[in-house]
């Protein structure tokens, strides 16, 4: 976990953009075309004059580097923030400085030069109550402006800016030696070509520092343009303020660099807002143009990861949130700032995928959940429906591994993991059958991956199930697996990657299974899971075996290498249900076409959220249509329970007896109930459980005005409560539900 800490130390997100870097004043641009795309003209000019100081001057002069910069020059043309920064000052509703009441100091700063570069020092300094004296060799100030601007527009921009400020001016007064002067600091702004007191070739660019203690050099003196120069102005108040606080000229030079990295395919092209009157933009223009500005930001796990997206986080906030929840600042010891989030996250590794400098906020946050779970304040809700699902899967009832009759080992196993069967048992049994009419040694391994245990933060428990399913694997002499759920490969992968592994699309492809659903030119969309996304040659092969069918396949955004997750990964749906809803219908609503898919999850949600939707082994087997309804999540576990049965009487000869939790007590249950159970994650088999517990030891209520009984029984760490009714031989449920609270007696 430490070292997933020290990856997100380098996340770029505050990186600034590259036109804020190219800019002379470090403009913000992020926030000042924020404000211009809403219209907030007033915030947006608020936002410009601070960082130049002189906004109508810049405004007039400024060369737009910027523009080199800019993404938008690949694609059409760059953001014309020249015409922006005019027209925030025309649409700005008050374009005067604002007077801060800030107490008058005593340094006494003296400035030589009342030229752009030196005006605008003076400025800066004369706003935070310094002592500023001016000294002109001419009679008027304003430098070289004279030269290449109206008078009136720099000497009505300056006075405003001067407003509120009080200083000294001494025009006619020329300095040949900085000996006479007696001030704290003093700020050489000669000009081009002006003197230098013999100490140009020992400045320090960036911190304007001569050789000379106290005495700073910069603006058109150092050979820069006219917009420079105000910004050396602007820039050099801050090393003369570290001067005369500390007696330091050593002022750190700040680097102008980035390391943000912009995903190329957020650029859409658009076209540039061309003035009507080929000079300025009308207030709609403004807007139009700000618009096509992109605020170049390293965002991409904002914009792809569905979680950081849901909670508006950065991964350093993330960070910083799970460390209060894990380490909390208080004396019992429990957080919970960041504990949903921590459930939230799918684990569909998108994230480090996307991210330039590859983090991994999956991992983390795995890592996050073992530690939770280790102090034992992960809430166990959050994961108990799926412990209990992967420990029915690796019971007696559904788990088997099985070598062919008349084989001691096997050259390949098919391992189609524990949702295919659930799902339909035909799924597997049709995909065993014709695997082993390839491969007659092929064996078989019905059992969970072990991602549950997994994704829970329980590492005793998933290395168990790792150890077991190893110690499967030797016992039918170490086979290739033929996988059936991309995560399932995964989790092996990871966990046992001594086992060589196969995807079942593959092999029937190269085996040459001939599809028995046959269409003509049905456009669908073959949608990825999250899982395959290493994966290219399988999610090729599913498209090929979808082409021999006849489908005519249109791209989605998300698919191949930026698959995204169904909302099943993770097991996040009882952690965070709206967010598992949100994922789901961000999914689904990617195109309107039917989709194709090879995680039977991904195809059960999609279904269940009345998107349609085919399973590959639904063509390659001709069983499903699109009108499929999923089972429901106790008929999952009946399907598991049924499939180990059918498997075995029909490979191995073998009968299975009924067991206990097959009880022949009868429950009727409604239709709307059914699914209200299903939709609560309630297994009819617990709910009938304590129907049968109330009846047996005489624990219930009698509903006189209805005749209904009411009661409850806990199991494992839920309660479930019960309202139901005797009929001539059975019961009938009239409702059921459930909740995390123990019932005590006194």
């Amino acid at each position: 976990m430490e070292e997933s800490k020290r990856k997100i130390e380098t996340c770029l997100q505050n990186e600034p953009a590259y036109c804020t870097v190219a800019c002379p004043f470090q403009l913000n641009m992020r926030d000042f075309i924020e404000k211009m795309q809403r219209g907030a003209f007033n915030a947006a000019f608020k936002v410009y004059r601070n960082a130049v100081g002189f906004p109508e001057i810049v405004a007039e002069l400024c060369p737009q580097p910027c523009r080199a910069v800019c993404p938008r020059a690949k694609t059409d043309a760059p953001i014309s923030v020249k015409l922006l920064e005019k027209a925030s000052i025309c649409y700005a509703r008050n374009i005067n400085p604002i007077d801060y009441n800030v107490p008058l100091k005593n340094n006494r700063i003296a400035i030589i030069g009342a030229g752009i570069s030196g005006l605008a020092c003076a400025l800066r300094l004369a706003t935070k109550k310094y002592d500023v004296t001016i000294y002109e060799k001419t009679d008027k100030i304003g430098g070289h402006l004279w030269e290449i601007l109206p008078d009136d527009l720099f000497l009505t921009d300056i006075k405003r800016q001067f407003m509120h400020e009080r200083y000294t001016l001494s025009l006619n007064t020329n300095i040949t030696s900085l000996d006479e002067l007696d001030y704290d600091a003093i700020y050489v702004a000669t000009g081009k070509g002006g003197e230098d007191f013999g100490l140009l070739g020992s400045v320090k660019q960036g911190s304007f520092a001569s050789s000379r203690p106290g005495v700073f050099l910069g603006g058109s003196i150092l050979g820069v343009n006219s917009v420079e120069a105000v910004a050396h102005g602007l820039q050099v108040a801050n090393p003369i303020e570290r001067y005369i606080k500390t007696g330091s000229m050593a002022h750190p030079i700040k680097k102008n660099e980035t390391k943000m990295h912009l995903d190329p395919t957020v650029l859409t092209p658009m076209p540039p807002v061309l003035p009507e009157d080929k000079t300025s933009y009308t207030r709609e223009e403004t807007k139009a143009e700000a618009q096509r500005c992109l605020r170049c930001a390293c965002d991409a796990c904002q914009r792809h990861c569905d979680l950081m997206t849901y909670y508006n986080r950065y991964p350093k906030r993330i960070r910083d949130e799970v460390k209060i929840t894990l380490d909390p600042p208080i004396l019992e010891g429990h957080g919970f700032v960041a504990t949903r989030l921590i459930a939230s996250c799918n684990q569909c590794g998108l994230c480090k995928d996307i991210c330039p400098q590859e983090i991994d906020m999956g991992e983390f946050l795995l890592k996050s959940r073992q530690a939770m779970h280790k102090k034992q304040s992960m809430p166990w809700v959050f994961h108990d429906f799926w412990l209990r699902d992967m420990a029915f899967a690796n019971s007696q009832v559904a788990q088997l591994s099985r070598l062919p009759n008349g084989y001691n080992k096997s050259s390949y196993m098919f391992f189609p993991g524990c949702q295919l069967g659930a799902s339909d048992i035909q799924y597997v049994s049709k995909s065993y059958q014709w695997l082993i009419s390839q491969k007659p040694d092929t064996a078989l391994i019905l059992a969970c991956c072990g991602a549950p245990a997994l994704w829970s933060g329980d590492t005793e428990l998933h290395a168990e199930t790792i150890a077991k399913l190893k110690e499967d694997w030797i016992s039918l002499g170490k086979p290739k697996a033929i996988f059936a759920c991309p995560t399932c490969k995964q989790m092996f992968d990871r966990f046992l990657p001594e086992v060589e592994g196969v995807f079942l699309y593959d092999v029937m492809l190269e085996w040459g299974i001939t599809p028995k659903k046959i269409v003509s030119e049905e456009l669908v969309s073959v949608f990825d899971p999250c899982s395959s996304r290493q994966e290219p040659k399988l999610q090729q092969a599913v498209r090929k075996l979808a082409n021999k069918a006849g489908f005519k396949l249109q791209a989605l955004k998300y698919e191949g290498k930026l698959a995204k997750c169904c909302s099943w990964g993770g097991h996040v749906s009882i952690a965070n249900p709206t967010y598992a809803e949100e994922v789901v219908k961000k999914r689904i609503s990617q195109n309107d076409n039917p989709y194709i898919t090879y995680c039977v999850n991904c195809r059960d949600i999609f279904a269940s959220a009345g998107k349609p939707c085919y399973h590959i082994l639904d063509i390659l087997f001709s069983l499903h249509d699109l009108e499929y309804k999923p089972p429901t999540i106790t008929e999952r576990r009946t399907n598991r329970r049924d499939l180990k049965r059918e498997i075995l009487a029909k490979y191995w000869n073998e009968e299975i007896e009924m067991t206990q939790d097959e009880s022949k007590f009868k429950l009727i249950i409604p239709p709307q109930l059914k699914q209200k159970l299903n939709d609560n994650m309630i297994l009819e088999t617990d709910i009938q459980a304590v129907v049968e517990h109330c009846e047996n030891s005489g624990e219930k209520i009698l509903n006189q005005d209805t005749g209904n009984f009411i009661g409850h029984l806990q199991i494992g760490y839920m309660t479930y409560w019960v309202e139901y009714r005797k009929t001539d031989d059975d019961f009938e449920l009239i409702n059921a539900y459930s909740h995390r609270m123990g019932i005590g007696e006194v």
